[in-house]
C-alpha cells in the first residue's frame, strides 16, 4: 500500500504514542535522531522497526521525544505507556487503516481525538505492577537534539555555541520519491527529468537505487485508465483511477466541470471546497462544443453512473438542457423569460414545467437532470463586469484608464468589456478607477465590488439579497442591458449555492492554463499518455516541509 493511498500522511502521526502531529508543531525525524531510538530501545525494550515501509511513521512528537530525552539522561521522567503502539501492514483503507480512520479535530477539541485499536496497529498499554517504569541506562549526561551526528567539529574543543550550523548538516542523498516531488514542483518534462537526475547523480547527490530511465514511463501508472475513440480520450474506469491516487471516489463531494478552448474540448472533475486538484476524465481536439458531442462525451466517461453535479457557462447548460443556443426568447433553462421585454420590471416568469421537444426553445431532449446543474459564479461574475463596461461612455476618462491600465489587451476587447478573473481583481483593488467614475457609475461599481465579496465568494453576507436588489436597481440607471446572467441573480436567487466559493468553476479555468503547457509538449499527441502524466504531476510521494513551498496543489 503506498502512501499516496492514505487520506492523511503517516508521517503526520507520532511512531512512538501514535498521535496526530499538528502542523505548526516540531516533527523529529528518527532516521536522524538516533539517540531517540536508543532511548526508544531502552525504556520499551523494543527496537524502532519497519522504518522503510510506507504505512509506518517515521517521526516522533515532541512529548514523546522530550519525556524519553529526560529519562534517558537520568531525570525523574516517565512515558504514559509501557508498551507503545505497535505498527503493522493494513489490509485495506476502510476498516483497517490508521490513517484513514483518525480524524484529528481542531482547536481546543484537539485533544479529544479518538485514536482506535486496530488489527493493524495496538493501541499503548499504561504502566502497570507487572510493567512497571523502567531504571534508565547508566550513561553519561547526554542531550537529544535534532542533528545528533558526529561532525568534524566535534574532536576539537570549541563551545557549542561558537559552532556553525552547516557543520553539523551532512548532504542528504535523495531517494526516488524526492526526487519524483521535486520534478512534480518544478514542472518539468520528461526530457528535463531525465536530464536532473543525470546531474544530480553525476554529483552522487543521489541514492544507488534511484533509476533515471523511470520517467520515460512515469505516465503508465495512470494511462491504463484511458482509453481514446474517435478521437476522444476518456477515462473509462473512474472509480479505478480513485483508488489508484489514493481517495475515496464520492460523487457527492466532486462536481463535473465541462467547457472548450479555441483548441480543445475539455471534461475535468473539480473538488468541493477546492481541497484537491482537478482531475481530467475527457480530452478531444476534434470534437466540437455542440450537443452530440456532449452527449458523446458524458456517455463515454459514465455520467449516469455517478451523477455527479455539472457546472459550466451557460452556453454549455443550453446543450446539457436540450435548448437552442444563442435564441434571444426562452433563454433561461428555469423558466419562460424572454429577454426582449420588460428587462427590469418583472421579477417573476412562469417556470418551466414542461420540457418538450419543439416547444419554448426546446430542440433536444435534456442529456443531464436540472437538479444537478449548478451555478456559475465566474461566469456571473464575467457577465457583470462586462454589462457595466459597456455601459460607460467611451470616451470618459473611467474607460481611458482602462486602456492605459491593460495596455496588452485590444481596445476591441475593452469596449465589449471581456476581461479574466486575474484581470478583474486588480480594477478591484485600484483606488484610482472609481475616482474617475460619476456619481450614478461609482454607485453602480460599489455595488458590483459587495456583490462580488458578499455572494459570489467564499463568504455569503446576511443581507446579499439587498446587496443584489442594490446593484440590479444601480445597474438599470447607468443603462445596463439585463442580461442572462443578471437574469439569474434577478429571479432565481434560491438556486445559488450558500458557498459560491466552494462551487465556482474557477478551478476549472486555471485547469485550461496548466493542460496548454502539456498540449504543446505532446505536439498533436493528445493521447493516453498525456493524460497519464498530467495525473502523475498531481502527485505528492513525501510529507517532506520545505523552506520554499510549491503553489502545486497535490494529493
Amino acid at each position: 500500500m503506498a502512501s499516496r493511498s492514505f487520506k492523511r500522511n503517516a508521517d503526520s502521526f507520532c511512531y512512538i504514542c501514535g498521535e496526530f502531529i499538528k502542523v505548526r508543531e516540531k516533527k523529529y525525524d528518527l532516521s536522524t535522531n538516533l539517540k531517540i531510538c536508543e532511548a526508544y530501545q531502552a525504556y520499551f525494550n523494543l527496537p524502532v522497526k519497519n522504518q522503510d515501509k510506507k504505512w509506518t511513521p517515521h517521526v516522533s512528537c515532541n512529548s514523546c521525544r522530550y519525556t524519553l530525552d529526560g529519562w534517558y539522561r537520568g531525570e525523574k521522567r516517565q512515558m504514559k505507556f509501557a508498551v507503545p503502539r505497535i505498527w503493522r501492514e493494513p489490509s485495506d483503507h476502510l476498516t483497517d487503516c490508521y490513517f484513514c480512520i483518525v480524524k484529528p479535530l481542531k482547536g481546543k477539541n484537539s485533544k479529544k481525538t479518538s485514536y482506535p485499536d486496530l488489527p493493524s496497529t495496538s493501541a499503548p498499554m499504561p504502566h502497570t505492577d507487572t510493567n512497571p517504569v523502567p531504571n534508565p541506562p547508566v550513561l553519561e549526561n547526554q542531550v537529544l537534539s535534532q542533528d545528533s551526528f558526529p561532525s568534524r567539529s566535534s574532536s576539537l574543543s570549541v563551545p557549542s555555541e561558537f559552532v556553525l550550523e552547516s557543520e553539523l548538516k551532512l548532504p542528504h542523498l535523495i531517494n526516488s520519491e524526492d526526487l519524483n516531488d521535486l520534478i512534480r514542483d518544478l514542472n518539468l518534462p520528461k526530457s528535463k527529468a531525465e536530464l536532473l537526475a543525470s546531474r544530480l547523480k553525476q554529483w552522487n547527490l543521489l541514492n544507488s537505487d534511484v533509476r533515471i530511465s523511470r520517467q520515460r514511463k512515469r505516465h503508465e501508472e495512470f494511462s491504463c485508465f484511458f482509453s481514446k475513440e474517435d478521437g476522444l480520450c476518456f477515462c473509462h474506469d473512474v472509480k479505478g483511477l480513485f483508488e489508484e491516487i489514493g481517495i475515496p471516489c464520492y460523487t457527492t463531494e466532486w462536481r463535473l466541470f465541462i467547457d472548450s478552448s479555441t483548441k480543445s474540448l475539455k471534461a475535468v472533475l473539480l473538488h468541493n471546497g477546492n481541497k484537491f486538484p482537478s482531475i481530467p476524465l475527457a480530452h478531444s481536439v476534434r470534437l466540437k462544443e455542440n450537443c452530440d458531442s456532449i452527449k458523446m462525451l458524458l456517455t463515454a466517461i459514465k455520467y449516469m453512473e455517478y451523477k455527479w453535479e455539472v457546472i459550466g457557462d451557460f452556453k454549455m447548460v443550453c446543450f446539457l438542457t436540450g435548448m437552442q443556443g444563442g435564441y434571444t426568447k426562452y433563454s433561461c433553462y428555469l423558466c419562460l423569460w424572454d429577454s426582449s421585454a420588460a428587462h427590469y420590471r418583472q421579477k417573476h416568469w412562469p417556470v418551466r414545467t414542461v420540457y418538450e421537444v419543439g416547444k419554448c426553445n426546446i430542440k433536444w431532449e435534456a442529456i443531464v437532470d436540472l437538479k444537478t446543474i449548478l451555478m456559475p459564479p465566474l461566469h456571473i461574475k464575467l457577465g457583470l463586469i462586462k454589462q457595466f463596461v459597456k455601459a460607460l461612455n467611451h470616451e470618459s476618462e473611467a474607460f481611458k484608464y482602462l486602456k492605459n491600465f491593460f495596455p496588452k489587451l485590444s481596445e476591441a476587447k475593452i469596449k465589449a468589456g471581456i476581461f479574466v478573473g486575474p484581470q478583474i481583481k486588480k480594477i478591484m483593488d485600484c483606488d484610482i478607477f472609481p475616482d474617475l467614475l460619476s456619481n450614478e457609475e461609482k454607485n453602480a461599481w460599489n455595488s458590483f465590488k459587495a456583490v462580488v465579496h458578499g455572494f459570489l465568494g467564499n463568504h455569503r453576507a446576511e443581507n446579499y439579497d439587498e446587496l443584489i436588489t442594490d446593484m440590479i436597481t444601480n445597474f438599470s440607471i447607468i443603462g445596463c442591458r439585463m442580461s442572462l446572467k443578471m437574469h439569474m441573480l434577478h429571479s432565481h436567487l434560491d438556486k445559488f449555492k450558500n458557498n459560491m466559493g466552494a462551487y465556482s468553476e474557477e478551478q476549472g479555468e486555471r485547469f485550461h492554463q496548466d493542460i496548454m503547457e502539456f498540449e504543446r509538449r505532446y505536439q498533436g499527441q493528445y493521447t493516453e499518455s498525456m493524460m497519464g502524466d498530467y495525473i502523475w504531476g498531481l502527485i505528492r510521494e513525501t510529507s517532506t516541509e520545505h523552506e520554499r513551498k510549491s503553489k502545486t496543489v497535490h494529493f
